[in-house]
Order: C-alpha cells, then structure tokens, then sequence
C-alpha cells in the first residue's frame, strides 16, 4: 500500500468529519506531505535496524562488494550428480 492509501485509511472518519471538498483536499495534501517526509528512509532506517542507507547510484557497488567479501566456495568432490534416474 503506498502512503496515500495509508493516509485514507488511516485518516478515513478524521477526513470525512470534514464537510468541505476543498477543506478536506487540503488536509488530505498535508496528511501525506507529512507521511511522504516522515517516511523518508533516512528517518525509517533507524527503527528497522539498517546500519547504513545505501545512494541507488552505488548500489552496484555495494553488491559487488559484498559478493567478492564471501568465502570462496570448496571445491566440488566426487561426481555432480550422484544419482541418475532414468525417468
């Protein structure tokens, strides 16, 4: 659900108490300019437990960094596939 979905459902009796179409179109507006910038991943990171929040311009290289980070695998014993079923 994104954020406005969130703030008409969360929001829902508060914006129908409100009588006025224009009154109501505002404050809806302010509801999710509040929830755009509070949910901002700068702001949520810390209460999910993420370390850092990455720029997409370097995810690349974050992944890639990562990757080359992991232990190399073992190398493979005895045949690939031990068992053949004729089926």
């Amino acid at each position: 659900m994104g954020l406005e979905g969130a703030v008409r459902l969360a929001y829902r009796s508060e914006l129908a108490a409100i009588e006025d179409e224009a009154q109501r179109a505002a404050r809806y507006e302010e509801l999710v300019a509040k929830m755009y910038e509070h949910g901002k991943a700068v702001n949520i990171a810390p209460f999910l437990a993420f370390d850092d929040v990455v720029d997409p311009a370097d995810t690349r290289h974050w992944l890639v960094r990562s990757i080359r980070s992991l232990p190399p695998t073992p190398p493979r014993a005895g045949k690939r596939r031990p068992n053949i079923d004729p089926w």
